[in-house]
């Protein structure tokens, strides 16, 4: 598991300003700022699974017991990541925002999520059996 140190967080903490920025840019450049939803659905995405993992069985006897509720939390978290990238697609489509406010806002959705899968991946609490 790796640890995470100085370096790792402000790497990281760099690329999700680098995301935002994106983002931001999409929206004030061409004045329409609908792709600022793309931040809250790649912010809410890892609750689903947080929630869902706590309220999860812990007992290693049985191993189907708490599938359900885990299966539903990574359900949700899907459904958020994939709204995160078709949204921006949708009103591009929809000719409310511009081509390149959509490619920005796609391109900086990707810096937030992986910065935010790359946090928990670092941060990671390790389980003792």
């Amino acid at each position: 598991m790796p640890q995470a140190g100085l370096k790792t967080i402000i790497a990281l903490s760099f690329v999700l300003a680098v995301g935002f920025l994106l983002v931001i840019l999409s929206c004030a450049l061409w004045k329409a700022y609908y792709p600022l939803l793309v931040v809250a659905t790649y912010v809410l995405a890892p609750v689903p699974n947080w929630i869902c993992s706590h309220c999860a069985n812990p007992d290693d006897f049985v191993e189907s017991s708490g599938a359900a509720v885990l299966d539903l939390g990574r359900f949700c978290t899907g459904f958020l990541v994939v709204m995160g990238f078709a949204l921006p697609i949708v009103l591009a489509h929809a000719h409310i925002i511009e081509i390149p406010a959509m490619i920005m806002s796609i391109i900086g959705g990707l810096l937030i999520y992986g910065t935010i899968i790359s946090f928990s991946m670092f941060f990671q609490e390790e389980q003792e059996f």
